[in-house]
């Protein structure tokens, strides 16, 4: 199958009218695939990685850490950014094109004999699974795509289950309390599963005790971060877990959340070795990390700062980051687009868009885009005094360029589709 039959294949299987809860969920159908597909996702150990939050720096950074160790690592991430291809990589290099279309065909095939009509994420998980089992990979770093217990990718018995953090999101399918969201997300929990918790609330904690026996291991109890100081460029950090003490190491990440989800990694990836890190491995492995369009520079002058925060608790962090690490002195331009699903006013509040100069609204391209009118009368319920309204990702990116002066700073947000769409425009039209 060609790359462009991939994408029309997959394509044909995309659902976006699943806007609630699904009455009866259920892996049968990722599981019927993957048996015809010889059951790829049990030939090589697995790292399942959720949260609300944090999912795709932990999930790079626990990658870093292993290949560091010598290990043959593959990495299932969603969404992407500017190319499918992006969610399947084998030490960090994605998958190619020719080699998609080969994924993808041989899961086209397997539909057909498993008679079950896989969605487009389904689709993609099992063609994820049989890659990596395809070039034999040693182990397997597996970001959920939602929540956790239906996921497709739960498919798996992870030798180590990790949790970065609970906040609301998703609701139409889980909640309204965050203690919903944590059981949801506690299914990826088996019972052979060593257990690494982000999150330190106890009533959530709790949750997560309850899946496993004495294998868990919760931040501030068993790991922490000592020390997290703004860096050029990153954080200067000082971990310290069961087996190991690591100060000052650099981590090239933006914002003291990424200290906080370099420590679950930390953490995760001593689990999965039970035994103490090198600390020169570790500092290896940190300062290959990155992560594109999570709160990511791509110019400064202006400053021009890409952050996928889709939700209110990433939007408060990712503001935090914008006012108090880079406090810019010029006028603050906000470009924001959103998904459906979510609130947006608390996602504008958030992410204190009443404190820019300028507010452009736009549609994300994505079906389940958010109306940009719509994103506009919440900034101005908000109180933002100056909002714009544009068609598109790259319109409004062209008219912060042209309103910014070498002084002035432009954060873009709201979503990984508005991030995604940015990036190559930028690239184009910035010298």
């Amino acid at each position: 199958m060609l790359f462009a039959d991939a994408l029309h294949y997959l394509d044909e299987h995309a659902s976006y009218d699943k806007t609630g809860r699904i009455e009866s969920p259920s892996l049968d159908k990722t599981l019927r695939l993957l048996s015809i597909l010889d059951d790829p996702h049990t030939l090589f150990r697995i790292v399942h990685v959720t949260g609300t939050n944090g999912k795709g720096s932990t999930s790079q950074i626990i990658t870093q850490l292993l290949m560091a160790h010598g290990l043959r690592v593959g990495t299932y991430s969603s969404p992407h950014l500017e190319k499918i291809n992006e969610r399947l990589s084998i030490d960090g290099e994605a998958i190619s094109d020719e080699e998609f279309g080969n994924a993808i065909s041989s899961v086209a095939d397997a539909e057909v004999l498993a008679g079950v009509r896989p969605s487009y994420f389904e689709i993609v998980t099992a063609a994820a699974f049989r890659w990596f089992a395809d070039n034999s990979v040693d182990v397997g770093v597996i970001e959920v795509g939602m929540l956790g217990r239906w996921d497709a990718t739960n498919v798996v018995n992870a030798d180590v289950a990790v949790i970065t953090n609970i906040a609301l999101d998703h609701t139409e399918f889980a909640g309204p309390e965050l203690s919903d969201i944590a059981r949801e997300k506690a299914g990826i929990i088996k019972p052979a599963s060593s257990v690494v918790v982000g999150e330190t609330r106890p009533t959530l904690v709790d949750i997560f005790r309850a899946e496993t026996s004495d294998q868990i291991v919760v931040k501030d109890e068993d790991f922490s971060v000592i020390d997290n100081q703004l860096a050029l460029g990153g954080r200067l950090l000082h971990i310290r877990t069961p087996r190991g003490d690591f100060a000052e190491l650099y981590l090239p990440l933006h914002g003291a959340h990424q200290g906080e989800n370099a420590a679950v990694a930390l953490m995760s990836v001593e689990e999965f070795f039970r035994a103490p890190l090198h600390f020169e491995t570790v500092e290896e492995a940190f300062a290959n990390v990155s992560m594109p369009g999570r709160f990511e520079i791509v110019s400064y002058q202006p400053l021009i700062i890409l952050d996928g925060a889709h939700n209110p608790a990433g939007a408060d962090v990712c503001a935090q980051v914008f006012f108090e690490d880079f406090d810019p002195p010029g006028r603050r331009i906000l470009i924001v687009g959103a998904l459906q699903g979510r609130d947006i006013y608390d996602t504008l509040s958030a992410l204190r868009a009443d404190e820019f100069d300028l507010v452009i609204c736009c549609t994300a391209p994505s079906p389940r885009a958010r109306n940009g009118q719509e994103i506009a009368s919440a900034a101005q319920r908000l109180g933002c005094s100056d909002v714009v309204v544009l068609r598109s990702v790259q319109e409004a990116c062209d008219r912060a360029v042209q309103d910014a002066s070498s002084d002035d700073a432009i954060l873009i947000a709201g979503s990984l589709y508005v991030v995604g769409a940015a990036r190559p425009h930028l690239r184009r039209i910035m010298p």
